[in-house]
């Protein structure tokens, strides 16, 4: 059984995905120790509760730098025997401690087809391009902005009188199918 921790930071759709792909059997030995949020309040909480998942609420504020704060989240992902982090929709860049102690075993998912459209908003980003295609990204993190190193895509049209919101929608139930199937492979 492989442990793993989801870190997330608002609504948690994709972290309940990932949860109930494992609690039906169709993710097989993989364990969700903990949601690890940044924020208190938020949509994933209840979602957690929700699945029985324990919960981490833990505010960099709290701490005097970013170092302590992941210290602070090293020492509970240890103690919990945490061999993979799996960010959905975590809204900050990862430091150099927890980049360091789990390298190469830190995966995202990122609302676009990486390079193209990194950070915030990069639905609007695409339908402000005047691109026709758009989809997500699982990659490995890196201590860039989804600059890590792409693992796979899927992608979905962007139709000329799409709203932000069904573009949205559309893009995460390709997120439901791709991060899930990505994680099957690599996370053994």
């Amino acid at each position: 059984m492989t442990n793993i921790a989801i870190f997330a930071s608002g609504s948690g759709s994709n972290f309940e995905n990932i949860v109930k792909h494992i609690q039906t059997g169709q993710l097989s030995g993989i364990n969700v120790t903990a949601l690890y949020t940044d924020n208190e309040g938020v949509p994933c909480i209840d979602r957690a509760k929700n699945l029985n998942i324990p919960i981490h609420i833990n505010k960099p504020k709290d701490f005097s730098s970013k170092s302590l704060y992941e210290q602070h989240l090293l020492k509970l992902l240890s103690s919990e025997e945490v061999q993979w982090i799996v960010l959905a929709g975590y809204m900050r860049l990862v430091g150099q401690d927890l980049l360091q102690a789990y390298e190469g075993r830190i995966l995202n998912i990122h609302p676009s087809l990486l390079p193209k459209f990194k950070g915030l908003d990069a639905i609007g980003q695409a339908l402000e391009s005047g691109d026709t295609v758009t989809g997500s990204t699982v990659h490995y993190v890196d201590s860039g902005m989804d600059t890590g190193e792409i693992i796979e895509q899927q992608q979905c049209d962007i139709k000329p009188d799409d709203t932000k919101e069904q573009l949205e929608d559309r893009v995460k139930h390709l997120e439901y199918e791709l991060y899930p199937r990505v994680i099957a492979k690599i996370i053994k």
